[in-house]
């Protein structure tokens, strides 16, 4: 099956797009914009899976990627719902096996270390980013087009794994995490 076949459609010329309902909206409309983050976060975490990463975290990098693309789906078709209660516990189930073998933080983390941690830090803020737009879509919408709550629910789960996965990244290329220190 062809998913597309002509790319260039000139139909966003006047600064609309379409859903995948076949609703036109503003580009600048605030579910358009937490779709954009959606793709610009799923963009860097493949950004980030052409470092060498350890496999356990390059296989749990690619099934947020998926996943992404399901929330993305989810904010292009109104009422459709692929995040699920599962995605969000097994998001946690990650945070809390990486976090195990990490020391303990009694200090804020800048971000940076490795390229690849860096990298996660930058995914971390977008991911931040979607979830804010999420929230300002979620106020806005009527009742009829609420979103799932549970895309919230993921967002603010991945951007507390992106953040300890950073530290794992940085920790398997034996790279120390960089602390805040309010005296520089």
């Amino acid at each position: 099956m062809t998913r597309l076949s002509i790319i260039t459609t000139r139909t966003g010329d006047q600064g609309t797009t379409g859903l995948a309902d076949g609703t036109r909206l503003s580009k600048a409309s605030t579910r358009i914009a937490a779709l954009g983050d959606a793709d610009e976060l799923n963009c860097h975490i493949g950004l980030i899976r052409t470092n060498n990463l350890p496999s356990d975290i390059d296989n749990l990098l690619s099934r947020i990627q998926h996943d992404l693309f399901d929330l993305g789906a989810e904010l292009c078709l109104p009422g459709h719902k692929a995040i699920h209660d599962e995605d969000i516990k097994a998001l946690e189930e990650a945070i809390e096996h990486y976090n195990a073998s990490l020391g303990k933080l009694e200090e804020f983390i800048l971000p940076g270390g490795s390229l690849a941690a860096a990298q996660t830090h930058i995914a971390r803020a977008i991911c931040r980013r979607a979830e804010r737009f999420v929230v300002a879509l979620e106020l806005e919408e009527e009742e009829s087009a609420r979103i799932n709550p549970q895309i919230k629910q993921y967002l603010n789960r991945l951007s507390d794994l992106l953040f300890v996965l950073a530290r794992a990244i940085n920790k398997a290329a034996g790279t120390k995490d960089v602390f805040w220190n309010k005296q520089a």
